[in-house]
């Protein structure tokens, strides 16, 4: 969250809830709803997706409940009702009854639209003075217009309807307003042309333009459901990962029961080719795992006892018994689908453009629409009548604002999923447009720029190397010290010799008896107490260099006998070494423009070590958590900046930047204090969260530009106004399948976002 965005907390506790809303067709329709709700005393504020059919409301539980934001809802003219707890993601994406439905309503309104094509070329023909119409055929037309606008139909003008009744126009009131009118029209002039006549008005039917507007809608419908659902698949693919059923360990067999019956430190059986049902660490077994679904990681990673495991992975070898670490419902991939949920429900800020636009666009098309048959009438006499009703439903039909409605939205949905494909978890719109203009990136030190794991970088042998190895081996394997692991790790021996008489001196160093002589191993300053002769040339000049590397020197050494001087076998530069992918993430971030910190509360020295090899010229060592907020605060004087970790000591600081990236192998407080959570720790996601977001404001501004344009175009042309120059007039049906093109449009424009190229 932002300085600048943050909110005022109420005084009293709030609640969230999530509504499904169903009715809601153009971005009208969302800003209705919006309205709604808002307005209603206790709502805190609410957030109504087009795309997902959600409303996410905070309110006060003290002032309003559940059932009176439901009636808000459906006092406006849409249907409204608590979202079910832990409704899987993939039912909130899954548009494919939407899409089968509307297609076939879409097939046969189109087959009928042919139909009353055909039927209405003699009816054409007597209009330009062929001869008089069958009635029969006229009657045809009127039975096939009917069962269109009964059937395939109905939705708009039930809607449409209720909308008006309520005041709130949509665009189901354009379509039902616009094609009513057409229809009563051609009802009269095959009921009563006669009457028509003796007024002065040409007897002129629209039942092929009726029909054929609304296949097209229908059409454009079925194309919008058809591109959701493809840039929902990834997501829809993601929350259908998780087993309903978990493989129970308990008295020597395994029962199958539901993932939900599961309780943490109980043991699950995963088989080969099976997908881990909840978050856990192995027990026992050896195996390959597939992450790349959570992490991105195309490579499986091998798994041994003590290794942690992630719900939704396959495992692709060998057999793993698991102890669960996470219920249902608390796994990371729980959360990961709970965060992509939210981050549909999250409106980008230039969202808010449409949503002002939208609120008044429907009620002033209406007025326009009168207006325009008024213009004709009035300039074109009584004769005019039938060409002006037909302008007037061409620019309710051009106007239909689905466009706007789809044009953030879209964007905002196939950037999400495409970035939770490749590892990178961003939470919503928001967060997306702030990264698309971070220009200063900070990066803590520890567990993001490195490992956060030391490691021997290098070593000095003053012996034999074999000798070095086994003895440091043997003496370090029995402490727990994070130096000693990297040692014993780094000499990847097996020794015989058991290590006896262990003892630590805190600090400084430990000693035993290996193969029955004293060794030691420490601080070359402990090691010199010990008798050790470290003052030759050579050591100094290792020590040296491993100071300037940033790194720490362990000394071995070992004596003859006890009571001996000790003599040193060797000794290892260690240090928390830079993740392979670092230096080529800086690189990276440089190359796009933007400035690049290092913001540690390490000792300058290693810092600069480790700025030096990653490629980072900026450096602010010794920071303490609160001094890395007040870095952060400085920075931001010269523009947005993002702030990259993975600690506790990091999340006042993820919090405090414009947009916090955090490892996802980091501590849960710094991953929820962040924007942008990183599935794997590959510093490389930062750059392609920066690139997805630029890309993704570039295609929303195109297809706001485009969505408006297309509107401040095409309604004055369906009006009439180059009738009188150029003889140019907008039919409705052209008009209808303009409307439906643009709302295409705008969605596979959003759908380009899931083959840009971001470099990874």
């Amino acid at each position: 969250m932002t300085p600048a965005s943050a909110e005022a907390t109420p005084l009293s506790p709030t609640e969230t809830t999530t509504l499904d809303v169903g009715g809601m067709t153009c971005a009208a329709c969302q800003a209705n709803v919006q309205r709604a709700l808002t307005r209603k005393p206790g709502v805190v504020d609410a957030t109504v997706n087009l795309m997902t059919g959600e409303a996410r409301v905070i309110f006060d539980p003290a002032r309003i409940s559940i059932p009176q934001l439901v009636s808000a809802v459906e006092n406006v003219g849409y249907e409204a009702a608590p979202a079910p707890r832990n409704k899987p993601m993939a039912a909130t994406f899954d548009t494919r009854d939407e899409m089968g439905a509307t297609g076939t309503r879409a097939a046969v309104a189109l087959a009928c639209g042919g139909a009353a094509m055909a039927l209405s070329m003699p009816v054409m023909a007597s209009h330009a003075g062929a001869g008089p119409t069958a009635p029969a055929l006229l009657w045809t037309l009127f039975g096939l217009t009917t069962f269109v606008m009964v059937w395939a139909g109905r939705r708009f003008y039930v809607s449409g309807a209720r909308a008006l009744f309520h005041g709130v126009p949509d665009m189901n009131s354009l379509v039902a307003v616009g094609t009513g009118a057409a229809f009563a029209f051609s009802v009269a002039s095959t009921l009563f042309p006669a009457a028509l006549i003796r007024a002065g008005v040409a007897p002129e039917v629209y039942y092929e333009a009726v029909v054929i507007i609304l296949a097209f809608v229908l059409t454009g419908r079925w194309l919008e459901a058809r591109a959701r659902h493809q840039a929902a698949t990834a997501l829809q693919g993601l929350a259908r990962l998780q087993p309903r059923e978990a493989l129970l360990s308990e008295d020597g067999g395994e029962r199958a029961v539901p993932i939900e019956q599961v309780r943490l430190g109980q043991v699950v059986l995963v088989r080969p080719g099976g997908r881990i049902p909840l978050d856990g660490a192995v027990v026992e077994g050896h195996g390959d795992v597939d992450e790349s679904v959570v992490s991105g990681e195309s490579l499986p990673i091998a798994k041994a006892p003590s290794d942690l495991v992630t719900a939704g992975t396959l495992v692709s070898g060998g057999a793993l018994f698991v102890r669960v670490t996470a219920e249902a419902g608390q796994d990371t991939l729980s959360r990961i689908v709970e965060l992509m949920r939210e981050a549909q429900l999250s409106r980008a800020p230039i969202q808010r453009l449409a949503d002002r636009v939208s609120a008044i666009f429907v009620p002033t098309v209406l007025v326009l629409a009168v207006v325009t048959f008024v213009a004709w009438r009035v300039l074109g006499g009584p004769g005019a009548v039938g060409p002006g009703l037909a302008a007037a439903v061409a620019v309710l039909i051009v106007a239909c604002p689905c466009a706007m409605g789809l044009a953030v939205p879209t964007a905002v949905l196939v950037a999400t999923g495409r970035g939770s494909a490749l590892g990178t978890l961003v939470k919503g719109g928001d967060a997306l447009q702030r990264a698309a203009g971070l220009q200063t990136i900070v990066l803590d030190k520890t567990g993001t720029l490195t490992a956060g794991t030391p490691a021997v970088v290098d070593e000095l042998v003053t012996g034999d190397r074999g000798e070095l190895l086994s003895t440091a081996a043997a003496v370090e394997r029995l402490s727990e010290h994070p130096l000693a692991r990297a040692i014993v790790a780094y000499a990847n021996t097996a020794t015989d010799s058991a290590a006896q008489a262990f003892r630590s001196d805190t600090g400084h160093g430990v000693a035993a008896i290996v193969g029955g002589r004293p060794a030691f191993a420490g601080t070359l300053a402990w090691l010199g107490r010990q008798g050790t002769d470290v003052e030759r040339p050579e050591i100094q000049a290792f020590a040296e260099r491993a100071a300037a590397q940033g790194a720490t020197v362990v000394g071995v050494a070992a004596a003859a006998a006890a009571g001996a001087s000790p003599r040193l076998l060797g000794a290892f530069a260690i240090a928390d070494t830079l993740r392979d992918t670092s230096a080529e993430a800086v690189e990276q971030l440089k190359a796009a423009g933007v400035r690049v910190v290092m913001l540690s509360g390490d000792r300058p020295q290693a810092a600069q070590a480790v700025g030096a090899r990653a490629g980072i010229e900026e450096i602010v060592a010794g920071v303490p958590p609160a001094g890395k907020v007040a870095e952060i605060r400085k920075l931001q004087a010269n523009g947005p900046v993002g702030m990259v970790g993975d600690g506790v000591n990091d999340a006042p600081a993820l919090a405090a930047a414009d947009v916090g990236f955090a490892m996802g192998t980091g501590t849960d407080v710094a991953v929820h204090a962040a924007d942008v959570t990183l599935m794997r720790p590959d510093l490389r996601l930062v750059g392609v969260t920066l690139r997805l977001a630029r890309a993704a404001l570039a295609v929303m501004k195109q297809n706001l530009f485009w969505a408006f344009a297309y509107n401040v175009i095409a309604i004055p042309v369906a009006a009439g106004v180059l009738y009188p120059s150029l003889g140019i007039l907008l039919s409705p049906t052209v008009a209808s399948a303009a409307m439906a093109l643009s709302s295409v449009s705008v969605v596979a424009n959003s759908l380009r976002l899931r083959r840009v190229d971001l470099g990874l």
